[in-house]
């Protein structure tokens, strides 16, 4: 944490809105991403990561400079999400929009070829829905990690903040997930290349 930051905390946790805005600032996008990840569509990431900053900005008092101020942020955006997720009360499964570089942040399931043809580009799209239709089915647990690891690139330990998990369940955790999407996708890749034949 450089001084500036150190210094835009300070001012921030005596209420100094400019200072907590200048501080955020650098931290929005990220978040959004987060939120955007789990909660599945604009409008819920939005929302969620504008009560996030409320949070943060009602509890930046709190911040004790145990973990970064980016990890702490992205503990309250991850648990505000999950907290409405259970709100809602619903099924296990909440579609994945199908995302590609831009505002949004990119995906690391890159399907490509040389050369793409028009038919070619909606192959891979609709490739990516089965991929992002796996990830969704998986419990919250697991798809929680897999945003978090595999989408937005967060350590392991980060993610061990984020969640308030030890670092142990956190690599359980994400070995598991893996091994559940690997079986879905195995799954669900042999029912697409029958679809496309």
């Amino acid at each position: 944490m450089d001084a500036i930051e150190k210094l835009l905390i300070m001012k921030s946790k005596k209420g100094d809105i400019d200072a907590f805005e200048e501080l955020i600032k650098n931290y929005e996008k990220k978040a959004y991403n987060i939120a955007y990840r789990i909660m599945n569509n604009e409008e819920d990431a939005k929302d969620m990561t504008q009560e996030a900053l409320i949070k943060i900005y009602k509890s930046i008092k709190n911040f004790r400079q145990e973990s970064t101020f980016s990890t702490w942020i992205y503990r309250i955006v991850t648990n505000v999400c999950l907290d409405e997720l259970r709100k809602r009360k619903k099924s296990e499964t909440i579609p994945l929009e199908i995302n590609t570089e831009g505002e949004k942040g990119t995906m690391r399931f890159e399907i490509g070829a040389d050369e793409e043809t028009p038919e070619d580009l909606y192959e891979q799209v609709e490739l990516r829905q089965v991929i992002f239709n796996m990830i969704n089915s998986l419990k919250e647990d697991y798809r929680t990690v897999i945003i978090l690891r595999d989408m937005q690139g967060f350590s392991y330990e980060e993610i061990s903040i984020i969640l308030g998990c030890s670092l142990g369940t956190i690599k359980s955790r994400i070995n598991r997930a893996r091994n559940a999407l690997k079986d879905k996708l195995r799954l669900g890749l042999e029912l697409y290349d029958k679809k496309s034949v």
